[in-house]
């Protein structure tokens, strides 16, 4: 099996600096297609960079980023949107469209990305909302909508192209308890029924443990740890062992 098939997600070496603070250095990982990878760290650690890395938002100063096989910081125009389609974004904030429906939000990019007939994206916006508990809201402004609706919405829209990767930033940012549990529960369907892969950025341990697969902790731009949840348990680390504990 070459690399390409076995890792829909490998980070080699990447470093990135903003003026004289570097945010990542000498970053290596890699994710397997279907499962998901937490981030942790400290808050200004570069977790949320290496998301924008990774499509391409911001580029490395040195190292590559290979999504399914393709050096994406190398790609630019009509090759860096077709490798974007495969992938989908959740923002900490949602990112909703304020002047847009949430049923406009998620028909938007079916309507720029697609060839779906209207009714081929009035059944992709229902069935999606559908998931996320959210049918009965789809005439809904984005300021009608509660802090978890608001996720959940961004959510839906993350995945309404179907993304073969799941790029998610601080999903229980903001949130209760028992909100963040129920984004967990539709992270987890989504990677179980799907075998959508994903990265999760998070502050949120006790999430992670229920979605991930593999854990990564960085530390002022370097990785300390990463690994399985039970090899994270019992590292060496005091910082690793109290990012990841619940």
């Amino acid at each position: 099996m070459n690399e390409t098939n076995k890792f829909a997600v490998v980070l080699d070496h990447v470093s990135k600096s903003f003026g004289n603070r570097q945010v990542l250095c000498d970053l290596s990982l890699s994710v397997t297609p279907g499962q998901a990878l937490c981030i942790l760290g400290r808050s200004g650690t570069g977790k949320s960079v290496t998301l924008k890395l990774m499509i391409a938002l911001l580029r490395p100063d040195a190292g590559q980023i290979r999504i399914a096989g393709n050096n994406i910081a190398e790609l630019e125009g009509e090759q860096l949107s077709h490798v974007r389609r495969k992938m989908g974004f959740l923002f900490q904030s949602a990112a909703l469209f304020d002047s847009l429906t949430l049923h406009d939000n998620l028909a938007l990019p079916l309507h720029r990305l697609t060839n779906k007939s209207k009714p081929e994206i009035e059944e992709a916006v229902d069935r999606v909302l559908g998931q996320v508990g959210l049918a009965s809201d789809k005439n809904k402004m984005p300021v009608e909508l509660s802090g978890g609706m608001k996720k959940r919405a961004g959510l839906a829209r993350a995945l309404v192209l179907e993304p073969e990767l799941l790029l998610v930033d601080e999903p229980s940012s903001g949130l209760d308890r028992i909100t963040s549990s129920e984004i967990d529960d539709l992270l987890l369907e989504q990677k179980t029924r799907e075998k959508t892969t994903m990265v999760i950025v998070t502050h949120d341990a006790r999430g992670a443990r229920r979605v991930g697969d593999r854990f990564a902790v960085l530390d002022e731009g370097h990785l300390l740890a990463f690994g399985t949840i039970e090899e994270l348990d019992q590292h060496g680390n005091t910082i690793v062992r109290k990012l990841i504990a619940e």
